[in-house]
């Protein structure tokens, strides 16, 4: 019993070995662009000016059969307090967050503007909105500077894409919590964020124009779901798992 034990422990650390040594090399890249084309990934987003140099940078998205109009509430009513995240609230919570992720648009969230300050929890950073292109663009940056996070969102062939990207400095990060940033925050950032996009999706599709079936043109979503030719209806394929696997 006791060797079993012993192997079994030790299949588990080479396992966690194994993909320590991976993500640098090839889990990282699609950790850090779920969803996202690598053009998307490349092009440069509003926002990005307020942060040139991050230690972090992802850029991950998913494509809507909705029009930009049907979006963008979701967008503006979004944090602590307000419209949530569209996550896992109660890892959220569990952080002292305050989300509650709504299931109808908020009128009273919708009147957002430049320089308008959304806190996450009460302990958390203070985000100010720093670009408001209403239908386009929203961008909110950090009170200590750490951290931009944008939204943007790019209509093509009959749906929209949604892309969101932050940008992270870490600056006085020691070398352990470096370590502990690509190989636990990064991976963890992909649970949240993969959920808050789908989320969102889910939501613009349920309750804009699309819900009737009349809008969407059937282009396939890099993330990895297929829109039906007739609108919304039911995609002829998952939607992307965490590194690139169906869900």
């Amino acid at each position: 019993m006791v060797d079993k034990r012993v192997a079994a422990v030790g299949a588990g650390m080479l396992v966690a070995g194994l993909l320590v040594g991976a993500y640098p090399v090839v889990l990282r890249r699609r950790c850090l662009t779920w969803g996202a084309t690598a053009d998307e990934a490349r092009r440069e987003m509003p926002g990005d000016s307020y942060l040139l140099d991050p230690d972090i940078c992802s850029t991950r998205a998913v494509t809507i059969d909705a029009p930009p109009s049907a979006i963008w509430p979701w967008l503006v009513q979004m944090g602590s307090g307000r419209g949530g995240a569209y996550t896992y609230d109660w890892i959220e919570n569990l952080l002292g967050l305050n989300m509650h992720s709504a299931e109808e648009i908020l009128a009273e969230f919708q009147d957002l503007k430049l320089g308008d300050v959304l806190p996450v929890g009460e302990k958390g950073p203070r985000l100010r909105v720093v670009v408001l292109e209403p239908e386009r663009a929203l961008a909110l940056h950090s009170e200590d500077g750490r951290w931009v996070w944008a939204f943007a969102l790019y209509p093509e062939a009959g749906v929209t894409r949604l892309v969101s990207r932050n940008r992270i400095a870490v600056p006085d990060a020691s070398p352990v919590g470096r370590v502990v940033n690509r190989l636990v925050m990064e991976p963890g950032s992909l649970v949240m964020e993969r959920k808050m996009l789908l989320g969102i999706k889910q939501r613009a599709e349920r309750h804009g124009p699309g819900a009737d079936g009349t809008f969407g043109s059937g282009r396939e979503d890099p993330a990895g779901q297929r829109l039906s030719v007739e609108g919304r209806g039911a995609p002829t394929s998952q939607p992307q798992g965490i590194f690139g696997g169906t869900s």
